[in-house]
C-alpha cells in the first residue's frame, strides 16, 4: 500500500472519529439537559412538599373558620408578595365571601373584584373545577369595570375535590406582577387539605351549637 493511499485512509477514519465525537457529545448534551431538567422539576416538587407541610403544621388545632381562614390567607400572601386573598364558600342559593386584607392591597378604587361575582359566576367556577383565570372568570359572565379590572391579574383555585366544591380562593394583584405557575401549583396543593379543615370547622360549630 503506498503512502498516498494510506494517508487517505487515514483522513478517512479521522473524519469518521471526528463525526461520532460530535454524535456522542450531542448525546451527552441531550443527556445533560434531561438531568438538569429533571432536577429542577424535583426541586418543585420538593419545594411544594415544603409548602404543603408548613401550611399544614400552621393550622393543627385551629377549630373555626375565621381562624382557618386568617391563617390561611396570611400563609399564602407570605409565599406570593403582594396578593389579595378571599375565600368564597357556595350557598343554596347564594355564597359567603371571607376576606382579609393584604399588607400592601391592590388599589381598585372602591370596586374590589370580589364585589363582581354573582351567584351564578361563583355556582359556573366551582362546577368547572380548576384553576380559572380572569379571561375565564369574564367568559363565564363576570362584569365589572374593565379599565379596572384590566389591571389585575387574578385566578381562582377551587376548593374540594371531585364533585365536592366547597367554593374557591380568589387571589389577586397588580397585573404587572402575573401569577407563577409554581405559585399556583403550591395553593393547589394544600386546597383539598383545606377543604377537609373547612368540613372539620363547620361539624365542630354545628356540634357547639347544639350544645
Amino acid at each position: 500500500m503506498n503512502e498516498k493511499l494510506r494517508r487517505k485512509r487515514l483522513r478517512l477514519l479521522v473524519i469518521k472519529i471526528n463525526k461520532e465525537r460530535k454524535r456522542q457529545g450531542l448525546k451527552i448534551d441531550v443527556l445533560c439537559k434531561d438531568l438538569i431538567g429533571a432536577q429542577k422539576e424535583f426541586i418543585k416538587q420538593l419545594d411544594t412538599i415544603s409548602f404543603a407541610a408548613t401550611f399544614y403544621e400552621s393550622i393543627i388545632g385551629i377549630t373555626d373558620t375565621g381562624g382557618l381562614f386568617y391563617m390561611t390567607s396570611r400563609f399564602i400572601r407570605e409565599k406570593i408578595p403582594n396578593a389579595n386573598v378571599v375565600f368564597i364558600l357556595r350557598q343554596a342559593d347564594s355564597f359567603e365571601l371571607h376576606l382579609f386584607e393584604s399588607d400592601q392591597p391592590i388599589t381598585l378604587n372602591k370596586q374590589q373584584l370580589e364585589n363582581c361575582f354573582t351567584p351564578e359566576i361563583v355556582d359556573n367556577i366551582c362546577k368547572s373545577n380548576r384553576i380559572c383565570t380572569l379571561d375565564d372568570m369574564f367568559a363565564m359572565g363576570l362584569q365589572g369595570n374593565l379599565t379596572v379590572l384590566n389591571k389585575i391579574a387574578a385566578a381562582a383555585i377551587p376548593l374540594g375535590s371531585f364533585a365536592a366544591t366547597l367554593g374557591f380562593i380568589l387571589i389577586y394583584r397588580s397585573a404587572q406582577n402575573k401569577f407563577a405557575d409554581s405559585e399556583l401549583n403550591n395553593i393547589t396543593a394544600i386546597t383539598q387539605g383545606i377543604s377537609r379543615a373547612i368540613q372539620s370547622c363547620q361539624i365542630f360549630s354545628h356540634a357547639n351549637d347544639l350544645k
